[in-house]
């Protein structure tokens, strides 16, 4: 297989990443065969599934937009992923220019074209980090650098916990972020949820994701509300995200077929 000239040297192009098939399933054009032939596998088990990501997609856009129409002015997106129209930054510099933005991505592609498109953007920043290592986040000096901890932040943690097996705590990766954060801040989250789903759906997604980067780990909405610990849930809660202060009531029709749950919370204090 042919290496493409903007892939780094050190990525296996021929194991599938969960980020560049996000980004097929967007109908962009940073993915490999091997990536295309695995989002291809879950399209044939879940013909909705690039549907799923443009409306997880308009669920990030709708909760930046609220907040920083609500006064926020720094964010920290986890688990960005590869750029795509609508991004973080430029939603919230559309309200504000002088608006803040970290990005965090584990996926070396992802992190290279993000350097590109914010070339320039004095205000906006990619970190090549995990999730599962919240403490390296937050004392990244980019992070420090350009995000002030002791203002309100509002964290994103966007289609990326289904990522995160139960075996690596999430629960306390997302406190550790949250201890973090001043009063006022907010955690924006969502992830795959198995709620109305058939086992044999379940089964067939796990098994194609398990040929990728990141083996799938699904939650009931129970289990995504309890992940909210410590923040006040903005109405109307953990729902489909497209039930999410959808832009038009016919929108949120058949919200389910979604599969993606979020939400978004304030922190007190």
């Amino acid at each position: 297989m042919q290496r493409p000239d903007w892939a780094p040297d050190t990525i296996d192009i021929e194991r599938p990443s969960v980020a560049r098939m996000y980004d097929y399933y967007l109908g962009g054009s940073h993915n490999f065969a091997a990536d295309r032939a695995a989002a291809q596998a879950m399209v044939a088990s879940v013909p909705e599934a690039p549907l799923m990501a443009q409306a997880n997609r308009a669920f990030l856009r709708r909760a930046v937009h609220h907040l920083a129409e609500a006064g926020i002015r720094q964010f920290l997106d986890i688990g960005s992923g590869i750029p795509t129209v609508g991004n973080v930054h430029e939603i919230a510099q559309r309200i504000d220019p002088a608006s803040r933005v970290v990005y965090v991505d584990v996926d070396p592609v992802a992190v290279a074209h993000s350097r590109e498109i914010l070339a320039g953007n004095d205000h906006a920043v990619v970190v090549q980090e995990d999730l599962r290592r919240p403490e390296a986040i937050l004392s990244h000096p980019d992070v420090r650098k350009l995000l002030d901890l002791s203002q309100p932040v509002a964290v994103m943690v966007v289609a990326v916990l289904h990522f995160v097996p139960d075996d690596d705590r999430p629960a306390e990766l997302l406190a550790t972020l949250r201890d973090a954060l001043a009063p006022g801040s907010y955690l924006v989250l969502s992830q795959a949820s198995d709620d109305g789903r058939s086992a044999d759906e379940r089964a067939e997604a796990e098994r194609v994701y398990r040929r990728t980067d990141s083996p799938l780990t699904v939650r009931s909405r129970a289990e995504l509300t309890a992940l909210f610990d410590g923040f006040e849930l903005l109405d109307p809660g953990v729902v489909w995200v497209p039930q999410w202060r959808p832009d038009t009531p016919d929108s949120a029709e058949d919200a389910e077929r979604a599969v993606f749950m979020g939400g978004v919370g304030r922190l007190g204090g």
